[in-house]
């Protein structure tokens, strides 16, 4: 593997940042092109930069080299970031609406994208037995911490549901996991295929008013995190399999002072459409 020029790839994106930040996106978008081409995993996340600007190709995902490096980064101060600066509560809602609903307690649960355990803490007393994943090995290690989960794995979402062959789940969550992704039959149909039958699946997405999606499935917002129109989310997990048990307009975090607005979902898998 062809070594990273850390110098030239640092100076370069620098750049492309400054431009970016400048309201330049034409001389950004070529700055980004050359970060990709001196770092072709993305592990600053070009690609979602580059589309977010409408200067380049809406990615299927963020890059994994990005997400892993981003979370990496951030594992230490993470949760009062998000909690406390970002107004994050999405796993309190999820388990909010459960009790509502008068669902769980839950037997085994799987909680994607598990970062450090914010999902995991909230659902704790409503599961005998959680699994968390994540694609980073910072956030999983203050997980393990917190003595929150039965196992714990280093992975990537989709792969991990894909090469699962242990029983199957009550319940997968996945909060602030969709922003990150684009497609999501990926997620959707491994979700169904980890879940026993009547089993859920619990997850937020970020979203945009219909007219910025003109027509699109999903795209790469302001903030560089995919947003997800209702519509497609309806129709994906209908054609994975699930019943749509509830959709809740909600808001998943602050940015800059202002609210970010999003979905709180929760489908019941019932079997291949």
């Amino acid at each position: 593997m062809k070594k990273i020029d850390e110098d030239a790839l640092a100076d370069a994106y620098n750049r492309a940042l400054a431009l970016e930040k400048s309201g330049d996106f034409d001389a950004a978008a070529m700055a980004y092109q050359e970060v990709l081409a001196i770092d072709p995993e993305d592990h600053g996340g070009a690609a979602v930069r580059l589309a977010s600007m409408g200067r380049g190709e809406t990615p299927e995902k963020a890059p994994d080299a990005y997400v892993t490096t981003l979370f990496d980064q951030h594992a230490e101060v993470f949760d009062s970031v998000l909690v406390d600066q970002l107004a994050y509560c999405v796993p309190l809602l999820v388990r909010q609406r459960l009790q509502a609903l008068g669902l769980g307690p839950f037997g085994r649960v799987l909680d994607l994208g598990c970062g450090t355990g914010l999902t995991g803490g909230a659902l704790r007393d409503m599961a005998e037995d959680i699994t968390g994943i994540d694609l980073s090995e910072n956030m999983v290690e203050i997980a393990h911490e917190k003595d929150l989960y039965e196992t714990l794995y280093v992975a990537e979402a989709v792969d991990f549901l894909d090469d699962n062959d242990e029983d199957p789940f009550d319940l997968v969550t996945a909060t602030d996991v969709l922003p990150y992704l684009g497609a999501l039959e990926p997620l959707f149909f491994g979700a169904a295929e980890n879940l026993v039958p009547g089993g859920l699946f619990a997850f937020s997405s970020e979203t945009l008013p219909d007219a910025a999606f003109a027509g699109r499935p999903f795209m790469v917002g302001p903030h560089q995190r995919f947003a997800h129109a209702e519509g497609y989310l309806r129709e994906r997990l209908a054609a994975t399999g699930f019943d749509l048990v509830e959709l809740t307009a909600i808001t998943v975090r602050t940015e800059e002072g202002e609210p970010i607005p999003g979905h709180l979902v929760l489908a019941r898998h019932i079997g291949t459409a």
